[in-house]
């Protein structure tokens, strides 16, 4: 599968296999498998410890580049960014975490397409093609 499509579905948070379904019920609901290819989204416990990896990073670049653009760009001091920088990094991961998983779950599916997780309900066909 295309890097591009998968990462489209990732932040859509659609099924990156079929891209139909959504991956969350709630905010932080997943059904257990999608209900139009059967691809699990549930998985074993600690799978998806990988997504803070995602979401860390981005929370860490974001916050350099807020802070060193407003540092030397604006002039700001770095006195003044600290609380307004610090909630960001409290508050953004929540607000990306749905995004953080899709985008594991999409970084999954296209390093390991085959697995039986991620192979969904395809018939065997399917996979030989691929």
């Amino acid at each position: 599968m295309k890097r591009l499509t998968l990462l489209s579905r990732a932040l859509t948070l659609r099924c990156p296999a079929c891209g139909q379904a959504r991956l969350f019920t709630g905010w932080f609901a997943m059904p257990q498998a999608c209900p139009h290819c059967g691809m699990k989204f549930v998985r074993e416990p600690g799978y998806y410890l990988g997504s803070i990896y995602f979401n860390y990073g981005l929370t860490a670049v974001l916050t350099m580049i807020a802070f060193f653009g407003l540092y030397f760009l604006a002039g700001v001091p770095a006195e003044s960014m600290k609380w307004p920088l610090g909630i960001f990094c409290m508050v953004f991961p929540l607000l990306f975490f749905r995004r953080a998983r899709a985008l594991w779950l999409a970084f999954d599916v296209y390093w390991d397409p085959t697995s039986e997780e991620n192979a969904g309900n395809r018939p065997a066909a399917a996979d030989s093609a691929r």
